[in-house]
């Protein structure tokens, strides 16, 4: 007679996110640059390859428009495995990109499906405001011509509105899933909602940091777009030091293997 299977222990529910200060938004970039320049060429082409992927994604036929949107977060979810390994002292290799369908490829496949459904989702609400302004603005027309223009004017300035604050939702929800799911190994719908809660709970950090990637992100593309092999890699890292600040109760307690002094990538300098 089989003994019945050991239970599985259940896995610690993550805590609340922690405060952040919004001028931790430009320290998260420092140590993104920090960890790039660890192994600029591996990281360079580790963007490359993550180009290549998205862009052959991209060109399947039928499916090529769900298909990028699906594989993102493993690939992310890739960088942030190097960006672990160069942390930990440990060699960074351009195979690490393909971490996250070795170890989470299931989850990490959920996260990009709830990201094609969210943009799906944010489509359709805003052309379905959108569509009805045209209509409505179609109609009122008939009886005068510049009202009927104005209210489909207003309509469709208020589909793009409203696509534009639900793509920031869902930008939220996705912002640190990957790092949970890859390093915490928490279930994909937890891990969106979980980054919502942190991107929420220190909403002025988040705002300043996406300014900042705006700017750099048209610095990036100035080269004929080389830029951004140096760019994905930072933000990258920048997303594994905002990980660690903002969830540090997630991370395992030293062991006698890690030295207490080890420098990290997001250590300070010790203050006179």
């Amino acid at each position: 007679m089989k003994a019945p299977p050991t239970p599985r222990a259940p896995h610690p529910p993550p805590p609340a996110p922690g405060d952040v200060a919004p001028g931790h938004a430009l320290d998260w970039l420092v140590a993104g640059w920090r960890i790039f320049m660890k192994a600029p060429v591996v990281w360079a082409l580790q963007a490359l390859v993550f180009f290549v992927v998205i862009a052959a994604l991209g060109m399947l036929p039928f499916l090529g428009w769900a298909a990028a949107p699906m594989v993102l977060p493993l690939l992310i979810a890739g960088m942030l495995s190097g960006a672990r390994a160069l942390d930990r002292g440990d060699a960074l290799l351009v195979g690490q990109l393909f971490d996250g369908l070795r170890q989470h490829a299931g989850r990490l496949l959920l996260v990009g499906l709830f990201h094609l459904l969210g943009l799906l989702l944010a489509a359709l609400a805003a052309a379905a405001i959108g569509g009805s302004a045209v209509l409505t603005g179609t109609a009122a027309s008939a009886v005068g011509g510049l009202a009927g223009a104005g209210i489909a004017a207003g309509g469709m300035m208020l589909g793009v509105a409203v696509f534009t604050v639900l793509w920031a939702l869902l930008m939220m929800a996705l912002w640190f899933a990957p790092a949970l799911v890859m390093l915490h190994d928490v279930a994909p719908l937890d891990a969106m909602t979980l980054s919502a809660r942190a991107c929420f709970h220190n909403l002025l950090a988040f705002i300043v940091l996406a300014a900042l990637l705006y700017v750099l992100v048209w610095v990036a593309m100035i080269p004929a777009g080389l830029g951004m092999l140096v760019l994905i890699p930072v933000i990258a890292g920048a997303l594994y030091a905002a990980w660690k600040e903002t969830f540090s109760p997630l991370l395992p307690a030293p062991t006698d293997d890690t030295r207490a002094d080890a420098p990290t990538a997001t250590d300070e300098p010790p203050k006179p």
